[in-house]
């Protein structure tokens, strides 16, 4: 066993930290670089962008919530859902869906099968939908308008869900997080699906926000250490206040 800041860790562990100074805000490419050397699980680990923004979300106007298309995918294959009826359930079929129904997928869903990642409906079968508030609230899966899940245009939903269509949503402390891509991808593409995502959030900001918006930016892999970025290296001429 190795020590790591006076906490026993092991051998892989305290080399992933190496390096590492907590303290320094590193440029997102050099932190992307750094992340990518030390995600050595034997898996494709999972690279993750976690964001401290200025807001207290039990507020109404400092909510924040979003989708952000990552221009090269999450490296994950979404299993979609579609409520839809007649011509809108064939659409959502047409563009991929993994599962398509109405009253059907409400039993399948309301005896606790649930076997897709996203799931999308049309406005019309929100009234059905809203009745599994209590199922698919607690999981993150509830349709909104707001992220492009509650539209009658499922076809352009299902496509940007699979094609690599991330939400994400400010939790009480107001902290932001998202997986953006594996370690397999290039540095480049990493940057450039971090740089969207920031700039998605940025673009995100609430009108009851005030004062600094983003405070801190980190990035990890999913077994490796967190590495601080500095945010204006992130996105060019992203306004902190």
């Amino acid at each position: 066993m190795a020590t790591l800041n006076g906490v026993k860790t092991t051998k892989r562990m305290a080399k992933s930290h190496a390096g590492i100074d907590s303290r320094k805000l590193y440029a997102l490419d050099e932190a992307v670089k750094m992340i990518k050397e030390r995600a050595s699980a034997k898996f494709d680990e999972t690279i993750e962008v976690s964001m401290n923004l200025g807001v207290d979300p039990k507020y109404p106007d400092q909510q924040v919530r979003g989708v952000c298309s990552l221009p090269n995918g999450t490296g994950k294959i979404l299993r979609v859902a579609v409520f839809a009826k007649g011509p809108k359930a064939e659409e959502a079929k047409n563009a991929g869906a993994d599962i398509v129904g109405a009253d059907d997928l409400f039993e399948t869903i309301n005896g606790g099968k649930i076997e897709f990642d996203r799931l999308i409906a049309t406005p019309d079968m929100m009234t059905l939908v809203g009745r599994l508030g209590k199922v698919l609230g607690p999981r993150g899966l509830m349709p909104n308008p707001k992220v492009g899940t509650v539209t009658m245009d499922v076809t352009k939903a299902v496509r940007d869900s699979k094609g690599g269509a991330v939400e994400f949503r400010a939790e009480k402390a107001g902290i932001v997080h998202a997986g953006v891509g594996k370690a397999s991808f290039s540095e480049d593409a990493l940057t450039q699906n971090v740089r969207a995502f920031i700039d998605a959030v940025v673009k995100a900001r609430p009108s009851g926000a005030k004062g600094a918006f983003v405070k801190k930016i980190a990035i990890s892999s999913t077994m490796g250490p967190g590495v601080r970025v500095d945010a204006a290296s992130t996105v060019s001429g992203m306004s902190q206040s």
